[in-house]
Order: C-alpha cells, then sequence, then structure tokens
C-alpha cells in the first residue's frame, strides 16, 4: 500500500469540513422522517452535497453508487473523515476529449495514456470510476476500501478509484499508470485520434 503524504489542513478546509458535520446532525432528524431505516445516510449525503455541491453520482453503475454511499456514509460518521467526488461517469464524448486534449498537450498518444485512456478502456466511461477528494478522504479510502470493493488502481493517481466486486475484499494488482500495460507494442507510439 502507497502512504500518501500529509497535507497541513488550511483554516478554510477545516471550516467547512466543521459546518458540514454540523449540517448533517441537524439534517439527521429530517432524514429520519423521510427513510427511517437510512437516516445517516441520507443526511451524510444531503450535508456532504452542500460541502461538495458540483458532484455528480449519476451515471455510476447501481452497485459503484452505492459502494461509494456506504463508503463515504461510514467514512463520515465512524471516522469523521470527508469523501467528495471530483469525477465519477463520463460520456464516450467527454472521455474522447479529455484523451485529445491531453495527447495534444503530451505530443503523443503513449504519453498520454500514463493520464488518460480513450473511451473504449476508460473505466470512467463503463461507471465503475471515480475521481475522490480531499486527499484525506482518498487516504480513508484507500485503507478502507476493500470493505466495500472500491479500490485504488494506478500508482499515479491518488485520487482514481474503480469498484471491483468480482473478488470480495481482494484488491486488483495496483498498475504504475492508466496505460500500463505488459504487452507495450499493444500501444501506438504517436498517432492522434481525431
Amino acid at each position: 500500500m502507497t502512504v500518501l503524504a500529509a497535507r497541513p489542513g488550511r483554516l478554510r478546509d477545516r471550516l467547512f469540513e466543521a459546518v458540514t458535520n454540523v449540517l448533517a446532525i441537524l439534517l439527521l432528524p429530517i432524514a429520519f422522517v423521510r427513510r427511517p431505516g437510512n437516516a445517516a445516510q441520507l443526511a451524510c449525503q444531503w450535508a456532504l452535497g452542500l460541502r461538495f455541491p458540483a458532484e455528480n453520482l449519476d451515471g455510476l453503475t447501481v452497485l459503484a453508487k452505492a459502494a461509494f454511499q456506504a463508503a463515504r456514509t461510514d467514512a463520515f460518521w465512524c471516522d469523521g473523515q470527508l469523501i467528495g467526488l471530483t469525477s465519477g461517469h463520463r460520456d464516450a464524448a467527454e472521455q474522447h476529449q479529455l484523451f485529445n486534449d491531453e495527447v495534444v498537450r503530451t505530443g503523443s498518444v503513449s504519453a498520454a495514456r500514463r493520464h488518460v485512456l480513450p473511451p473504449e478502456e476508460s473505466t470512467h466511461v463503463k461507471g465503475i470510476a471515480m475521481d475522490v477528494r480531499p486527499v484525506e478522504g482518498a487516504r480513508w479510502l484507500e485503507d478502507n476500501g476493500w470493505r466495500y470493493d472500491l479500490y485504488r488502481t494506478y500508482d499515479n493517481e491518488w485520487w482514481h478509484f474503480e469498484h471491483r466486486p468480482q473478488n470480495p475484499g481482494q484488491a486488483p494488482r495496483r498498475l504504475p499508470h492508466p496505460g500500463w500495460t505488459s504487452r507495450p507494442y499493444l500501444v501506438s507510439s504517436g498517432e492522434t485520434t481525431r
């Protein structure tokens, strides 16, 4: 397991965290009325939705979404850790644009693949990948995600986790980067996808 470097907490981040915790506690009675058997998760989702207003869980598979929500609910209520989603599902056109932009930025397809995959290979397009924040949330997920079949899959992306329930509780082999392959001849060296 790779240890993520600690970042000193900024006052603003600590303030947002405290406000989010207070909001979740205040929202518990309303959540209990709405969903008695799952009030803690609902209050957590509401509070985190206010803390991370731009996040969107739509498009994740039903199982990936449920696993992510369960993990961050436990992180929140058991350990006081906030986990936000910066990117989940992407449609093929968005992924294609990200990949093309990276090809232009890096100058080659093989270099781009170290950071972004084309849509036909992307787990974001499949709805099982989640990019999370902050670093502390990713650290919690790296340590505890196995309980939810959520695993960090790339050494060079501390934020990228995937829902992999095929072998419950067993982490898939972590790759150095998204485009890593044991068969380099499968990766083209310089053409663009435009």
